[in-house]
Formats: C-alpha cells, sequence, structure tokens
C-alpha cells in the first residue's frame, strides 16, 4: 500500500484502494497518475485488464473539487455497459471522501427527460456514451463549458463503431485548456488527426502486455476439415459441456446465423451484439450475469465492450479481421486465476493469421472431435515438416539442375553427376535432421 501512497494520493482513495484489495498499483497506474496528478493530457495505450480505469480515475478525483458545484470530470464510453461499469467504480472510490460527490451516468436506451431531469443540478463528474452526452449538450441540459478533465475511453472502439464525430462535439463545447486523457488498445490511423486536433503535447504511455495472453489460458486449433461449422460447434458446446461458452462471429449477421441455427437444434442460447436493441440487449446481460444461458454467440463488442463473469470456454467461429482482438476475446476466459479454454476452428486459408498468432506468443495444440470425444490430432505443419522420402530427394535433385539450351556430347553422364552431387547433399541434411 505504501507505493499507492508514494503517488501521493489524497487519505480518502488511499482507503478506497485498500477497500479494493489493491496491493500495488499496476505498471500503467505507476506511470500515468504522476502526469494527471500535474494536469497533464496524456494517451494511455494499453490491453484490457491492466488496470488503465484506476489510473484515470484516481489521480482525477484526488483532483476534484468537491465545494464546486460544476461538471469537472467527462468520461466516454463506447458501450453502455462500459460506461455503467465506469460508474460502479466511481461510486466505491466517491463513497470513501467525507463530502458528497456528484457523479451521474447517462446511456442510450434510458429515458431522455429522466436524464434531463436528473441534471437540473450539475454533478461533479459525468460518465456517458458519446451519442446521449452529446443528446443531452444539444439541449443545453449537459454544461461542460468549465470542464477540467475529458476522459476517451476504449477510444479505437468508439472510432470503430462511428461515435468518434459525437465526441468531437462534445470536446468542441469544453475549455482550451482541457486536460485530455484518451486510452485505447491500439492507435488507429483514422484516430490521429483527432488526438492532434485536442492534444498539442500529450504525454504518450505505452504499457506491453507482458505476454500476449494469460498463462492459464490453453489454446487449441480444431481443423473445420469439410464439415458443417455450426454443426461442429454444437458438438463441440455438448462435448465441453461449459459453465459459460463464448462462441466469437465477426459480423452481427453471422451471429445471427449461428445463434438460430445452434437454437433449432435445441440449445438454449443468448447472443450479444451492437444490433440488438438496448432492452434486449440489457435483458440478455442479466440472463447470463444469472447464469441463465450455458452458450453464447457474440461479436467483439463482447470481447472489449461488456464484461462477463465466469466464462470457461471461448470458441472462435472465424477469426478476427484485427488479430489484437483474438487477445480480447481470449482474454474473457482465464480471470480471477482461474483456468480457460480457448478453441479456434481452422481452415488452410487462416494460415497466414495463425503464424503471425504463433509470433505473438501463442502456443497451440490440435485436437480434432471424433464422435463426442476430444483426440490429439497431427499439427497444420506436419507435411511440411515430415522428412523427405528418397525419391523426393531424386525429384528435388532434378529440379535442382538446369537443363542446357544446347546439349553437348557427354550431357547425360554430366547430368548424371551432377543429380548425385545433389542427392548426397540432400542425405547429409536428412541424416543431420535425425
Amino acid at each position: 500500500m505504501e507505493r499507492f501512497e508514494r503517488l501521493k494520493l489524497k487519505p480518502f482513495l488511499i482507503d478506497a484502494v485498500k477497500e479494493l484489495g489493491f496491493e500495488k498499483p499496476t505498471e500503467i497506474q505507476e506511470r500515468i497518475i504522476p502526469s494527471i496528478l500535474k494536469g497533464e493530457s496524456v494517451i494511455g495505450q494499453s490491453q484490457t485488464g491492466t488496470g488503465k480505469t484506476h489510473a484515470y480515475l484516481l489521480p482525477l478525483l484526488n483532483n476534484l473539487d468537491p465545494a464546486s458545484q460544476s461538471v469537472q470530470v467527462v468520461i466516454t464510453s463506447p458501450t453502455r455497459e462500459l460506461a455503467n461499469q465506469i460508474y460502479k467504480e466511481v461510486l466505491k472510490l466517491i463513497s470513501h471522501h467525507d463530502q458528497e460527490i456528484q457523479a451521474r451516468c447517462f446511456t442510450g436506451g434510458t429515458d431522455k427527460q429522466r436524464s434531463i431531469d436528473k441534471l437540473k443540478q450539475q454533478p461533479q463528474i459525468v460518465i456517458g456514451t458519446p451519442g446521449r452526452l452529446h443528446d443531452l449538450l444539444k439541449v443545453n441540459a449537459l454544461h461542460v463549458n468549465n470542464t477540467k478533465s475529458f476522459v476517451v475511453d476504449e477510444a479505437d472502439m468508439i472510432l470503430d463503431m462511428g461515435f468518434l464525430e459525437d465526441v468531437d462535439r462534445i470536446a468542441s463545447g469544453m475549455p482550451e485548456q482541457l486536460q485530455m486523457l484518451v486510452f485505447s488498445a491500439t492507435i488507429p490511423e483514422k484516430l490521429k488527426p483527432f488526438l492532434k486536433k485536442y492534444m498539442a503535447n500529450p504525454k504518450f504511455t505505452h504499457v506491453a502486455p507482458k505476454q500476449a495472453a494469460a498463462e492459464k489460458i490453453e489454446h487449441v486449433l480444431l481443423p473445420l476439415r469439410h464439415r458443417n461449422k455450426t454443426k461442429l460447434v454444437h458438438d463441440m458446446l455438448l462435448a465441453y459441456n461449459p459453465y459459460l461458452a463464448i462462441v466469437f462471429t465477426n459480423t452481427k449477421k453471422m451471429a445471427d446465423a449461428v445463434a438460430d441455427e445452434l437454437a433449432a437444434k435445441g440449445l438454449k442460447v443468448g447472443r450479444i451484439h451492437g444490433g440488438l436493441p438496448p432492452r434486449e440487449r440489457k435483458k440478455v446481460m442479466k440472463q447470463v450475469n444469472d447464469l441463465e444461458y450455458q452458450y453464447v454467440v457474440a461479436t467483439d463488442l463482447a470481447a472489449r465492450g461488456i464484461d462477463i463473469e465466469g466464462v470457461s470456454h471461448i470458441i472462435n467461429y472465424e477469426l478476427p479481421q484485427d488479430l489484437d482482438f483474438y487477445i480480447h476475446r481470449v482474454g474473457r476466459t482465464a480471470r480471477a486465476g482461474y483456468s480457460g479454454l480457448a478453441v479456434t476452428i481452422y481452415e488452410t486459408s487462416d494460415e497466414d493469421a495463425l503464424a503471425k498468432l504463433e509470433k505473438m506468443g501463442i502456443s497451440f495444440a490440435y485436437k480434432d472431435l471424433e464422435g463426442s470425444e476430444f483426440k490429439d490430432a497431427d499439427d497444420r505443419h506436419r507435411r511440411k515438416n515430415r522428412p523427405k522420402t528418397d525419391r523426393e530427394v531424386d525429384e528435388r535433385a532434378k529440379h535442382g539442375i538446369r537443363k542446357p539450351k544446347k546439349v553437348k556430347p557427354g550431357y547425360k553422364r554430366h547430368m548424371k553427376w551432377e543429380m548425385d552431387k545433389i542427392k548426397k547433399k540432400q542425405r547429409r541434411i536428412k541424416r543431420r535432421e535425425k
């Protein structure tokens, strides 16, 4: 706890940290909290699970003025689920302050008039989704003209989901001397003009993960081999009998198709993607957390935008186009010290993506499903790595010799001599490999 005290946080935050059970700051907290305390703008690049939420909440709440009844801190997040998670963490921290601090959360899918009514007294901290915060600004219900700090969390997701324009409009109503804090797992090119517009000389902190994925995850590759993919997933789910499994697809359309097909085969399946109406998504999340579903089909919204506890199995119906999302997907399991299993159904067309994942430090086991049992399978490099036969050595030797354009006397004898030389070399290589 001394290390948190060394960061010069106020006593109420040290008490809060103790209650939360944090023993020492994470790398991003240690590196970024001093800068935020000084009022500097920062860009923090780090994966989910590195402690970045508290890396900005602790210093921002430390610098908050409880006596000032104006919006001092605005935090925007791409999904209502993430916004609500941040709000809950804020409430835990401010409950330790001896003065009252007001925090409010505003997201889509809730009654807009009720949100406006809650802003009759402006809170010191506002958390919300970009669309709803912009709506409240447009009707002059939310006042951000005195805001000191603006946090853009999961900025690359905000960009992907098409909310960056709303974020830009929110920021444009804030003071020029604004502390901007941007956190993102990746920094795409399309995000850079926005960063340049609002951040003159930000401190950039990149915390690379110590390893690509948690230690207790077993990564498995399972070949499709011309089988029906959804039937294969169905059979896998029954064979694994998971505590809770998430099947990841790349699109909302595919998620619906897979969920419908699994449901038609008799499985009770939840689905989570950005195309669901807010009320439906909230209902499904409650059912998942109440363990009403053993199986959930989801898009990458559930990889970073939603926190689901108790996931024992991840199944990649298809590999994500952005391979960073493989890490986010599998990061839904093996949390809080538990182990987890991440299975990817692969085809030969996935070879480049799998090679890149291996370069990122992912080590795969190979399994196949025979009937209702999983058995060890040959790895996909087997053909490439197997020893060459004598016939293949002869073939390689033939291909290694260039036939002359003009045939001279003794040419056949010379060809045989050249082939014997190459064959001897190939056999020496074979012996060394053994």
